[in-house]
């Protein structure tokens, strides 16, 4: 296979179809008062969160392709360009994505990353372009060495990537209901991803899909989304600020302080920056089970529910 393989950016030939489609979905909330609800400055946030992900992207992507070139190089695995091999790579990068998205919930230095797609409280398509803007720094590129190093060309697997993203682009609405049963039970949609970005006990870390919803099923993560629970978007502990540079930069800054406190052993200096989200060395914060537990000393009822019926 040549080097000089290359495919097109369909994020950037997505951009049209995004801002038709917010358009779209704005009108229609407007029109009919329902679906979920626009305001200003969070959307303003969300579009320049967008605008600087795709900045870093061309700053820094020559990192992770170096890094791609040299692992194709040293790989004797070449698997060619065949459709059915393009579709095999969407599949398992799907499969990498979910894993990503994982590590992203429940490894702090991920999640430094990954909290501003989450930091917004309104749920639309504008939250769907609230992206990163610090991605490079995670090192979660290696999830995609495999891949590669099975004989994926390193422009092949990019180009499955940026379809992965566009794809859930749309399911950032509360404009669309459920789909389909069948459609609900492979595939990520709006109503899985609802659950996904709710703060509630009952949906803290589950539905990391990016296309096929399987992988959470196949992994334990799955929670439908509940009508008589519905989905209270943002954060634990919400920032309420629509700084763009504190919502990319916040949680760097808040391991940063938690990890230089005086007193600490190495050990716990270390889990300040690898351990869940809500990790305190002297138990003083909640974590997503301390939350769910908390929940459920309050609401027994909810015992084996939905979202509580691993805990």
């Amino acid at each position: 296979m040549p080097h000089t393989i290359s495919y097109p950016d369909v994020t950037q030939w997505a951009v049209p179809f995004f801002i038709a489609a917010i358009l779209a979905e704005f009108l229609w909330i407007a029109i009919k008062r329902r679906g979920g609800r626009y305001e200003t400055r969070d959307a303003v946030t969300s579009l320049v969160m967008g605008a600087g992900s795709v900045a870093s992207g061309i700053a820094l992507g020559f990192i992770a392709w170096a890094f791609f070139t040299l692992l194709w190089q040293i790989t004797p695995l070449d698997l060619g360009t065949s459709v059915w091999v393009i579709a095999l790579c969407f599949v398992l990068d799907d499969l990498r994505y979910y894993w990503v998205h994982r590590f992203g919930h429940r490894v702090r230095w991920v999640w430094a990353s990954h909290v501003n797609h989450h930091s917004s409280q309104h749920y639309n398509l504008t939250t769907a372009l609230r992206q990163t803007w610090t991605g490079t720094f995670t090192f979660m590129m290696v999830v995609r060495a495999p891949l590669v190093l099975l004989g994926f060309h390193p422009a092949m697997v990019l180009f499955v990537g940026g379809i992965n993203l566009v794809y859930q682009f749309w399911i950032h609405t509360e404009a669309i209901g459920r789909m389909p049963r069948w459609f609900e039970a492979v595939m990520n949609t709006p109503s899985h991803h609802r659950a996904h970005h709710g703060r509630n006990p009952r949906y803290l870390d589950c539905n990391y899909a990016g296309v096929f919803i399987i992988w959470d099923k196949m992994f334990g993560t799955f929670v439908p989304e509940q009508d008589h629970d519905r989905p209270d978007y943002g954060l634990v502990h919400n920032i309420g600020t629509f700084n763009p540079l504190r919502v990319a930069f916040h949680e760097w800054v808040s391991i940063f302080k938690d990890m230089t406190q005086p007193g600490l052993t190495l050990r716990q200096r270390l889990l300040y920056a690898v351990a869940p989200p809500g990790y305190s060395h002297d138990g003083s914060r909640d974590s997503s089970e301390t939350i769910r537990a908390k929940h459920l000393h309050r609401h027994p009822e909810d015992i084996g529910s939905a979202g509580f019926d691993k805990t």
